[in-house]
């Protein structure tokens, strides 16, 4: 089995924090595509940067559906592009928000996302209404950006544990997500610390691609996630018509 784990955004070393995470979690008979957008913001950070990496996801998502991958997962916690990217591709495409929430939702009744600034918290929360599970998740920033989780000599980490011992404080919470790609490293340390659950995507998403998978279960294609109607695309934007992009 081949997934593709996609990084949407344009920074390398993320990718590899992503795809150790992926790799810790897989079964032995499956390989782990770990792919780094080509064009985009170094960090998705808000609505703004989030409609900026879709193009280069997108490309993406098409080559590696070409090269054999069986699925995709989109390694950006605000499931950038995730409809368009099911549009486009033939096979099963995997959120990590959505994953680590439907994951989390098998083992506490009430659970807190551990984001990174409060600009994405919003978005988050958006998609953790749209996915029905507003009544037992909460959502919190760490108020850190995105890649300063790399930096040694940064205090991200700690305002992320800050945050954490808050959310079992204050928000009840029986589980721990992480609102990153980027925290993906950092979960079995966390577990270990707080002696709760504590659940990263990139892994919940790998694992739930196996399953669609091994099931012979793939997206819908009538209705909301039909393959996109050919048409002309003009200036810039001409590689990505639904015929240039056709897997």
């Amino acid at each position: 089995m081949k997934i593709a784990v996609i990084n949407p955004n344009t920074t390398a070393s993320m990718t590899a924090t992503i795809a150790d995470a992926a790799r810790r979690v897989a079964n032995a008979g499956t390989e782990i595509e770990a792919i780094t957008s080509s064009m985009g913001p170094v960090s998705i950070e808000g609505y703004y940067d989030e409609v900026f990496a879709i193009p280069g996801l997108l490309v993406e998502i098409a080559k590696a559906e070409r090269r054999g991958a069986q699925a995709i997962v989109i390694a950006c916690f605000d499931d950038t592009g995730l409809d368009a990217a099911r549009a486009l591709a033939s096979i099963p495409v995997i959120g990590i928000c959505e994953a680590a929430v439907a994951a989390t939702s098998f083992i506490a009744q009430r659970f807190s996302i551990v984001t990174t600034m409060e600009r994405s918290r919003l978005p988050v929360e958006h998609l953790v209404h749209r996915y029905g599970m507003s009544g037992r998740c909460k959502v919190r920033a760490a108020d850190v950006p995105v890649l300063s989780l790399e930096d040694p000599n940064s205090n991200a980490r700690d305002r992320l544990r800050s945050e954490i011992i808050a959310a079992l404080r204050d928000d009840r919470a029986e589980a721990i997500v992480l609102g990153c790609a980027g925290m993906a490293d950092l979960t079995l340390e966390l577990r270990r610390e707080f002696g709760v659950p504590v659940v990263d995507g990139v892994a919940a998403a790998v694992k739930q691609a196996e399953a669609l998978v091994a099931l012979g279960l793939s997206t819908a294609k009538r209705g909301a996630y039909a393959t996109p109607i050919d048409k002309p695309y003009l200036g810039v934007l001409e590689r990505f018509s639904p015929a240039a992009m056709a897997v």
